[in-house]
């Protein structure tokens, strides 16, 4: 089993599904967890007791604005003196097209931007300046399929803003690895969440099925078992990694 006792984790958006899976695997593995959430309070104090009070930090961050993420770290880092793992997890999925006007697409722009990749190269930021000072630590970004075989027209930002944590997650993996700093991609297809059981109940169970070759549509526990076995830092030589979980729908 997979032991990370002893070890101190920040996962954000871990208020349901892809982190809410990561904060119950970490803890199981018996590590700290700061759990991160952006509204939804009750459902994140849901996730903590499930995972386990005891080993959990409940903190608020809207990572929409510019400042919150290191404001999210300092007090996730003063809670037990320390953090050994990073994993950036909150995301968001909004469309808007070409086609809609241009305050409507640059405002959606921006704000994906901002959530899914600047609030993550901060905390990025802290956390390697934290981690070269300890001898080391691991970032874990969860990034998306979309990322490499890019999205539909109304995710053109989404795609966008995924493909960019890649690069940086690969820039920090060559940058700080000889000081013990490890960087990992996590690139998710279709997943079951809220997202997907949305798309699933517009489009049909056949229209996401028909592409992934495994016929089924992974777990948030798929992600968050890779996700716990990266923290443990049992993979030193994979860092700069990206592992896919999509059943085969993107091979790259």
């Amino acid at each position: 089993m997979t032991k990370l006792r002893g070890k101190v984790a920040l996962v954000t958006g871990g208020s349901r599904g892809i982190g809410a899976a990561i904060v119950r695997a970490l803890a199981q593995a018996e590590a700290d967890v700061v759990v991160h959430y952006g509204r939804n309070r009750d459902r994140a104090e849901a996730v903590v007791q499930d995972a386990g009070p005891e080993r959990c930090l409940l903190v608020s961050a809207a990572l929409e604005d510019p400042s919150a993420p290191r404001a999210l770290w300092n007090e996730a880092a003063a809670w037990r003196g320390h953090l050994d793992v990073l994993i950036n997890n909150a995301g968001i999925f909004e469309p808007v097209g070409i086609e809609d006007d241009a305050e409507t697409w640059r405002q959606a722009w921006q704000r994906t931007l901002q959530i899914n990749l600047l609030a993550a190269a901060e905390l990025c930021r802290a956390a390697v300046t934290h981690f070269r000072g300890r001898g080391g630590g691991i970032i874990i970004n969860i990034a998306s399929r979309a990322a490499f075989r890019g999205d539909t027209p109304d995710y053109l930002h989404y795609a966008a803003s995924k493909a960019g944590l890649v690069a940086l997650t690969r820039s920090i993996a060559r940058g700080f690895a000889a000081e013990g700093v490890l960087a990992y991609v996590i690139a998710p297809g279709f997943v079951r969440t809220e997202m997907v059981d949305d798309f699933v109940a517009r489009e049909g169970v056949d229209a996401v099925l028909g592409e992934i070759p495994l016929g089924e549509i992974a777990a948030p526990e798929d992600v968050a078992n890779v996700a716990a076995f990266l923290a443990t830092g049992r993979a030193r030589h994979a860092t700069g990694a990206t592992l896919d979980i999509n059943g085969a729908s993107y091979v790259r």
